[in-house]
C-alpha cells in the first residue's frame, strides 16, 4: 500500500487483460471503479486476487490455543471377545 500525504493510505490493485496477458498494477481508493479496459490494447482486463503475506505470531490465533486440554484413553489394540452360546 502507498501512502498519499494526508489523503490516507490506498491499495494497489493487480489487473491482467485477458487478450493480451499484460499484467499491470493500479493504485486505487477504495470507492473508484474497477478498471475495464488495458492501457496497451483496450483489451478486457479483470482483477487479479492472490494470498496476503500476514503472519499471526502469539498466543490466540491458532484453534488449539484456546481448547481445554483432555484426556485421551488409549485405545485397546484387542477388540474384547464375544461370547458363543
Amino acid at each position: 500500500m502507498q501512502t498519499f500525504g494526508k489523503i490516507g493510505v490506498m491499495p494497489t490493485y493487480q489487473y491482467r487483460c485477458t487478450e493480451c496477458d499484460h499484467d499491470f498494477e493500479v493504485v486505487q481508493s477504495f470507492t473508484d471503479e474497477t478498471l475495464k479496459n488495458c492501457p496497451k490494447c483496450d483489451g478486457e482486463v479483470r482483477k487479479q486476487f492472490s494470498n496476503v503475506g500476514v503472519v499471526f505470531k502469539g498466543s490466540g490465533f491458532y484453534r488449539t490455543d484456546s481448547r481445554k486440554k483432555t484426556e485421551t484413553k488409549p485405545v485397546d489394540p484387542k477388540p474384547a471377545p464375544t461370547k458363543k452360546p
